[in-house]
Formats: structure tokens, C-alpha cells, sequence
């Protein structure tokens, strides 16, 4: 027999309104938890000075995690001016200083040159792998790290606010991959001075905002009893109401735009089996690219449409 999985098979999503200090991984870690869930992941790192939104995969919407992690995302931050950090944030060590500060009329004229497809090297404390080996361990043991630079896509960089001369305060709103610490370091540069990011805060991450997290002490000192369906019934009472069931979204909450389509009993079948399914007919819709195939209103499965044929890519095996 087949070892059976640890924990409940839960799923959907539950964004977090990420506190200061403690890594994604461990927020994930106590998320898994509360909902005793088999498996848990999350859609994009927040680094352990970063806050706000953290949108946390539980079960079967693990599989969309890639296309929320391709989601667009958006940013406050608050760049420090005269000071750069080998973290190229307010964690790291100060390797270097300026006496300039800019004025507001010359950080204005400066960002347009960071909106649209720019060219941007990671920091050197980043989790990206060098050789095998993440950059940020081989900073931290003293090695010289060079990172290739990488395009990535801002769609819209503002100033809000400037508390100080020291400080100046951004909203972001950017693609894939785009490191906030690398944009604060690089427009310090073009300004005359040194920078780095003093505070960071997540707004939105695809269709997730501020509306709908919910702060991690919110929902760890619910009570564990969770599986209202998913408990197995043992016939003397009905399973007590599930106190977090507002906080877990369902799984196609993160699949907004993407475009559903309705598919019989007998395709869904063949679509769980890995098989494809004609999308033929008088009265087919015609689609392209990826489509989520529904069967009364439960996701069955994301495939892609070629030719008249819905293919497969990730099937959800959700209960009945």
C-alpha cells in the first residue's frame, strides 16, 4: 500500500499580510499548519524586511502557483539616500557614503529611464543560483559575486512621498523578476549619491491586494480544527463549522485571466486520464493558448487549446 499523505487535503489559496522579519518559508511553514495541510507553497519571495502581500498555495492550487508567480506585482518602498549597503537594503553593512541628496525635481526627471523594459543586475545577496549555489551563501562567505544582468519590465514607478531629505517614497508596479533593491541602488547611482531600500512593502501580486490578506497572527491562533469536509465522518455529529473557511479562497482565484471553459462529464474524464478533448462543433467557442476546463463550476484541469483540441497540462484531482 501507498504511504498515506501527512495532514488534510486542503486547497485553495490564503494570501497573508506578511509581518516584518520572519521569511517566506517560514510564514508557508506555519500557514501549513494552521490548515494541516499536506502541501504548501508560495507565489514569490518576500524578503524578511519586505511586508504585505504573500499569497500562500495550500494542496492542489500549488499547481498555478507558476502563473501567479508570472503575475504583474505592486510596490511600496522608501529609498535612503547617502548610504550603500553590500544588501543594497537597511539590513546590510554600509560600504560606502555621500553628503548629496536629491531634490525632488531631479528624482522626477530620473524615472522615467526605469519605466518600461530595462536592464537590471540582481543584488548580490539574492536567491539566484551561481554555479549551484545561491548567491546570497556566497556572498555571505565572502565571495565575489558577479551576476549577469537581466531584462525586466516596470509598467509604472512614482514618487508619493519625501518624509526627509534622507528618504524618498515610491509606488512600483513591475513584471517577473524585477528586484526592488537593484532599482533603489541603480537610481541612487544616476542621481549622484548612494541608496538603499529602507522599507518595502507588497501591495498586490496578480489578482491578490490588500483586501484580501489576512495577518499571520489572524490566522495561527485559530483553533486547528480545520477539515470540515475533508475530516472522515465517524456518524455521531456533523463536523463543527471551519472558523478559517473565509480566509481560503478557491484554488481559480488566482487563474482570473485566464479564460474558463465548460466541458462535459465524459471530457472531464478524459482530461483527469492526461488525454486530450475535442473542442469542435457548431456551437464550440473558439479558443487559444491556456483555458481552465470547468465541470459544474470545480476547476478540472488548465490546458492548452491547439487546433481544435484541448490538451492537458495540469490536472486537479479536488473532491467531488
Amino acid at each position: 500500500m501507498g504511504r498515506r499523505k501527512k495532514g488534510l487535503p486542503v486547497s485553495g489559496w490564503v494570501v497573508v499580510d506578511k509581518p516584518l522579519g520572519p521569511t517566506s518559508t517560514h510564514v508557508v511553514s506555519k500557514v501549513r499548519r494552521a490548515f494541516n495541510a499536506q502541501k504548501a507553497g508560495h507565489a514569490g519571495t518576500l524578503d524578511p524586511l519586505g511586508s504585505g502581500i504573500l499569497p500562500v498555495a495550500l494542496g492542489e492550487a500549488t499547481k498555478t502557483v507558476p502563473y501567479l508567480v508570472d503575475a504583474t506585482k505592486d510596490y511600496r518602498f522608501a529609498v535612503h539616500w547617502g548610504e550603500q549597503r553590500d544588501t543594497d537594503d537597511r539590513e546590510g553593512d554600509v560600504t560606502a557614503t555621500s553628503d548629496v541628496r536629491p531634490t525632488k525635481d531631479a528624482i522626477l526627471a530620473a524615472l522615467p529611464k526605469y519605466v518600461g523594459e530595462i536592464s537590471q543586475i540582481p543584488p548580490k545577496y539574492s536567491a539566484i543560483k551561481v554555479n549551484g549555489e545561491r548567491a546570497y551563501d556566497l556572498a555571505r562567505d565572502g565571495e565575489d559575486v558577479e551576476l549577469k544582468a537581466r531584462t525586466v519590465e516596470i509598467h509604472d514607478l512614482k514618487l508619493i512621498d519625501q518624509p526627509s531629505n534622507d528618504e524618498a517614497v515610491f509606488e512600483m508596479t513591475c513584471g517577473k523578476g524585477t528586484y526592488v533593491r537593484s532599482l533603489a541602488r541603480d537610481l541612487a547611482q544616476d542621481l549622484g549619491t548612494f541608496g538603499h531600500v529602507a522599507m518595502l512593502r507588497r501591495l498586490r501580486v496578480g489578482p491578490f491586494s490588500e483586501e484580501d490578506a489576512v495577518a499571520l497572527d489572524t490566522i495561527t491562533e485559530f483553533p486547528t480544527q480545520i477539515a470540515v469536509e475533508t475530516a472522515p465522518d465517524m456518524g455521531n455529529s456533523p463536523p463543527a463549522p471551519d472558523p478559517k473557511a473565509p480566509f481560503l479562497l478557491p484554488l481559480e482565484t488566482a487563474l482570473d485571466d485566464i479564460p474558463a471553459l465548460a466541458v462535459s462529464g465524459n471530457d472531464a474524464a478524459r482530461l483527469k486520464q492526461g488525454q486530450a478533448v475535442l473542442s469542435r462543433g457548431r456551437d464550440a467557442p473558439i479558443v487559444k493558448g491556456t483555458i481552465c476546463a470547468m465541470l459544474h463550476g470545480q476547476p478540472i484541469a488548465l490546458c492548452e487549446a491547439r487546433q481544435g483540441e484541448l490538451h492537458p497540462t495540469r490536472v486537479f484531482n479536488l473532491p467531488a
